[in-house]
């Protein structure tokens, strides 16, 4: 795979590079293609580098949990009771993905919800359902395509520094929910985020219906082209027979 850095001279440069701002806690100054490059050559390797070695290889510190965040409802996601902080460390139990509240909401600007917010800052989190995970691992582009995805997103959202960013993913690389905090704020996945999602998923739905009632077209005509084929020879055969050719 090309990083777009050529010469093994050029990759173990970035190679220290990538090492020096790992030890610093930083990827200022190095883009993610130059990271991608640095983190192959650290490796000793040129073979396509994983989505979870591109994440943190761009977000140095940011954790990747892989579980089913699908089965989070959007209105526990949305409360400020949901305790989304706990995805921001190394290992998260599963049994988050059940999560109900048990009470009424507190509101934000309360001091625990605005102390659990600010305790989050700076930092990254994703999550990947094991579907995706495992679609990714035998397909480096489609890593890179959903490092891409999650990179623009990050660059892209207008969040003032130091906020903290929650991304799940589903299991076409598609960015399902997120949550984007900042000391004394928080946004989450808007409505019409939500929709443009479920949109995407019942378009690709179609398609892969679509796609299978293509396949099974195609199959019963090679099974009647066969069929005529073989009902064809058998005639031939048999009006041989009845003249005495094949005896």
């Amino acid at each position: 795979m090309d990083f777009g850095v050529t010469g093994k001279l050029g990759g173990y440069y970035l190679a220290e590079q990538y090492q020096k701002n790992g030890a610093a806690g930083k990827s200022e100054g190095m883009s993610f293609a130059e990271l991608a490059a640095a983190k192959a050559v650290e490796k000793g390797t040129a073979a396509g580098m994983s989505f979870k070695d591109m994440w943190q290889a761009r977000f140095p510190g940011a954790y990747y949990h892989v579980m089913d965040g699908s089965k989070i409802s959007q209105g526990a996601w949305d409360r400020n009771d949901f305790p989304f902080e706990r995805f921001f460390s190394d290992s998260v139990d599963e049994s988050i993905l059940n999560w109900a509240s048990s009470g009424a909401e507190p509101s934000a600007n309360s001091p625990e919800v605005q102390s659990r917010w600010s305790a989050t800052a700076g930092k990254k989190a994703v999550i990947v359902p094991p579907a995706l995970e495992q679609k990714m691992q035998g397909n480096p582009e489609l890593a890179e395509k959903v490092m891409a995805t999650v990179e623009n997103f990050i660059a892209t959202y207008p969040a003032t520094p130091g906020c903290s960013y929650l991304i799940e993913l589903d299991e076409n690389g598609e960015i399902s929910k997120y949550r984007v905090t900042s000391p004394g704020t928080i946004t989450v996945s808007s409505s019409e985020f939500v929709e443009a999602r479920k949109a995407r998923e019942a378009k690709h739905a179609e398609y892969e219906r679509l796609a299978e009632e293509s396949a099974l077209k195609r199959k019963m005509l090679a099974q009647e082209v066969d069929r005529r084929f073989y009902q064809s020879k058998a005639v031939s055969i048999a009006a041989y027979e009845a003249a005495g050719i094949l005896k």
